[in-house]
């Protein structure tokens, strides 16, 4: 029926909006760039391995560890590395990195240094080691070199100094190639809203955000269904169309 509306709530900042629809990495990776899910229905799991068999990404809602694993193989050029992400960690975050990982090699020449982004979002640069802090000083990004020389990136949100004031922690190895952990930093420090449902977001975050709701006419085509569409338009090579007849995306019970 025409003219029918919702209402979607716009959530700031990123890295307080919590962790969102994981769909939002997994149906796109499966449907627009060919990745293989596990066949194990029994687990409440998802298991998703890259085309050349080398990367695996796993969704495993375990509360004793991170959700979100992403580890990948290495080859000739590049060792082996390995993410993770916990579960409060915005799901355009780790998107931006999967899409990124996803995409072909020449997107890596144009992004650049992951702190770049931090500083053009008005992000403040730590005084006693190598990092950015965000403007409400919630969340560090940190690269940590050791003296043996291994290194690391570290993003830790919290909004207290106890245990019960953690949101979420990312873990990215200096090994994990600098335009992913740009992609990522990128995409967290973006200052453009989340849509998120309120009632799903951490209740020790509620006094620090800005929730803005709007009325927007009710979508034909989610969030999730445009976004997926796209992915299949631009990563389908001359001779494989097919791959944009794939079934339908599930609908979406709301609007992202």
């Amino acid at each position: 029926m025409s003219g029918e509306t919702a209402t979607e709530h716009r959530v700031a900042p990123r890295h307080l909006a919590g962790g969102g629809d994981p769909a939002w990495v997994t149906v796109p990776l499966h449907r627009a760039f060919g990745w293989t899910p596990a066949d194990d229905p029994l687990m409440p799991r998802v298991i998703l391995t890259s085309p050349d068999r080398q990367t695996v990404l796993r969704l495993d809602p375990d509360p004793n560890r991170s959700w979100w694993a992403l580890h990948h193989t290495g080859d000739r050029d590049r060792p082996a590395w390995s993410v993770a992400f916990d579960a409060q960690t915005p799901v355009e975050c780790i998107a931006a990195l999967t899409d990124a990982l996803a995409s072909p090699r020449s997107n890596a020449a144009r992004i650049t240094h992951p702190y770049d982004y931090l500083g053009q979002a008005g992000w403040v640069r730590a005084r006693d080691h190598d990092g950015f802090t965000s403007p409400d000083g919630h969340c560090d990004i940190e690269h940590f070199v050791s003296s043996s020389g291994n290194s690391r990136w570290y993003v830790n949100t919290a909004v207290s100094g106890d245990p019960e004031g953690q949101i979420w922690q990312a873990h990215l190895p200096g090994d994990t190639p600098q335009h992913l952990v740009a992609a990522f930093v990128r995409a967290l420090a973006d200052p453009a809203p989340l849509v998120r449902d309120p009632q799903q977001l951490p209740t020790r975050v509620l006094a620090r955000i800005r929730i803005q709701p709007r009325r927007i006419p009710l979508p034909t085509v989610t969030a999730l269904e445009q976004r997926t569409a796209r992915l299949i338009q631009q990563h389908a090579a001359p001779g494989t169309a097919g791959a944009a007849r794939r079934p339908p995306i599930p609908r979406q019970r709301r609007p992202r």
